[in-house]
């Protein structure tokens, strides 16, 4: 069995996820997205869509990134 990097479970169903940065090991999606996915710069929420990237931040919503002053940014709906 394989231990989960972020709460410590030991799990037999525990998976890695590869990135450019090297091999995870995770028991569950929750808390792969919680090691994994990064956090609006607005409101703190963990983007696990597309997000909105403004320059080097990223943000959850147009919303967030036009709190923090993005301006011309529209939501695809």
């Amino acid at each position: 069995m394989a231990m989960c990097e972020v709460c410590g479970n030991d799990y037999h169903l525990a998976f890695e996820v590869r990135t450019a940065n090297g091999t995870h090991v995770f028991d569950s999606f929750e808390c792969a997205i919680q090691k994994l996915a990064p956090a609006c710069e607005h409101c703190g929420v963990r983007v696990v869509g597309h997000g909105v990237e403004v320059g080097r931040s990223i943000y959850c919503c147009a919303h967030c990134a036009r709190q923090e002053g993005a301006g011309g940014i529209v939501d695809h709906v």
